[in-house]
């Protein structure tokens, strides 16, 4: 793989440059990333906040998670895609949605998690760590 990697929003006006190797990829099984991907799981590439940049203006969201956790996001404010998510008690750390990169071959979780509520028709593949909520 050869890095940047170009990324962007549906309608273009959110772009960015991922310049190193992800530290991991983590496929997430709970009902809110469900609700998110409008799919089984959503997928999560977690970077260091200074292994990308981004241009064009973004929006943002947040929530309480379960674990007590802000969990912010950030979107582009006119086709609506997610970028990225984070939490604003670790600033150095961003959840990048890779699904939105030009190259997706990146995208290989090596954990999945809240597998308590996946869908019942997806086997989790065998070998990868898979946990029942978050780790």
């Amino acid at each position: 793989m050869s890095y940047p990697i170009e990324g962007s929003c549906q309608c273009g006006n959110v772009s960015y440059q991922l310049l190193r190797e992800p530290k991991m990829v983590v496929a997430c099984h709970c009902k809110e990333c469900q609700k998110l991907s409008t799919s089984a799981f959503s997928i999560t590439a977690v970077v260091d906040v200074n292994d990308v940049e981004f241009s064009g203006n973004m929006s943002d969201w947040s929530r309480v998670a379960d674990s007590g956790n802000t969990n912010s996001a950030k979107f582009c404010p006119t086709c609506g895609n997610r970028i990225y998510h984070f939490d604003p008690d670790q600033p150095g750390m961003i959840k990048l949605k890779p699904a939105n990169l030009s190259d997706t071959s990146i995208i290989h979780p090596t954990a999945h998690v809240w597998v308590s509520e996946k869908q019942d028709w997806f086997t989790i593949p065998e070998g990868v760590q898979a946990f029942d909520k978050q780790p």
